[in-house]
């Protein structure tokens, strides 16, 4: 498999806190997120990786094995996650073993490359005395809405047939992986379980688009109130609020309305903005008086082929 230098996705160094970490993460996902940079690949790739990159560097497990292992990590992983599940003792009796691919190991062979690694004989789930195996990683996907994210919610997913309650913070993100420990499959001969991870999938809204903690919607504005100004109502996830409109304004203006966009997640009391772009609507079914009217106002300020 392909080494990548995690803290060099994440532009990170190798000493970097847990929360510069998740700085670093939330700052280039919204960056290359692909509903920023629709069509394009390279910021696609580019957004895979750093998810990828922050699955490791935020679990503190997982950042201990890649720091010592490097290079051999996903190497160490996979055959972990392969033998994780069996009943059989993968380093005992000298025999050879396949970890569910067609290449063979010879199991005296393999101990040593582990204890080479390791310079020590318990890494891994791995003890000369106990013999035990973690169990592998379980992988899950879970789709919520846009208000579920918003608000947080529970909900139940059944694992193995045993229903689980998971509970999902206020401003979690689309394809944003949480991690429940000891939640995936059994380990073997007293090892610990493996651990669930799942993939929240927030299904795409009606009416608002989110980028990172802000959200994106258009406001339809009557023509009178955008001449001469007045308020609008907008609807935002906290409710229906009236918003002024200055005299003169544009169509296709955005109006930043601060706070009232996604919570940031796990920093209770922040949030991110709401940008309304206002969107005119133009009067139809005129009355004869209305058109005589606005034929009135054409010609006061001298607009031709009225």
């Amino acid at each position: 498999m392909e080494y990548k230098d995690y803290y060099k996705v994440l532009g990170v160094p190798k000493t970097a806190s847990q929360d510069e970490i998740k700085k670093a993460y939330k700052k280039l996902a919204k960056k290359y997120h692909p509903d920023k940079n629709p069509g394009d690949k390279e910021a696609e790739v580019k957004f895979k990786e750093l998810n990828e990159a922050n699955s490791v560097l935020s679990d503190p497990e997982k950042r201990k094995q890649y720091d010592e292992m490097g290079e051999n990590w996903r190497y160490y992983e996979q055959m972990r996650n392969q033998g994780g599940g069996s009943t059989y003792n993968p380093f005992g009796g000298g025999g050879r073993y396949s970890f569910g691919g067609t290449e063979e190991f010879d199991a005296d062979s393999f101990a040593d490359f582990f204890e080479s690694i390791f310079n020590r004989r318990g890494a891994g789930g791995y003890t000369a005395g106990g013999r035990y195996y973690k169990g592998s990683d379980y992988q899950a996907e879970l789709e919520i809405t846009l208000e579920e994210a918003y608000n947080g919610t529970e909900k139940i997913i059944n694992v193995n047939g045993q229903p689980l309650r998971i509970k999902l913070k206020p401003g979690i993100a689309d394809e944003q992986v949480i991690k429940l420990k000891e939640k995936g499959a059994p380990g073997s001969r007293g090892g610990k379980p493996g651990d669930l991870y799942i993939t929240i999938r927030v299904a795409k809204h009606y009416k608002y688009e989110r980028i990172g903690d802000n959200f994106y919607v258009d406001v339809p504005v009557n023509l009178y109130t955008l001449i001469l100004g007045g308020k609008t109502e907008v609807h935002t996830l906290k409710g229906m609020i009236k918003v002024d409109i200055p005299k003169g304004t544009d169509n296709g203006k955005v109006l930043r309305l601060k706070g009232l966009g996604m919570p940031v997640y796990n920093e209770p009391g922040k949030f991110g903005d709401l940008y309304a772009k206002v969107q005119v609507q133009i009067p139809k079914n005129l009355s004869a008086k209305e058109e005589a009217l606005f034929k009135e106002l054409a010609s006061l300020r001298q607009y031709a082929n009225v």
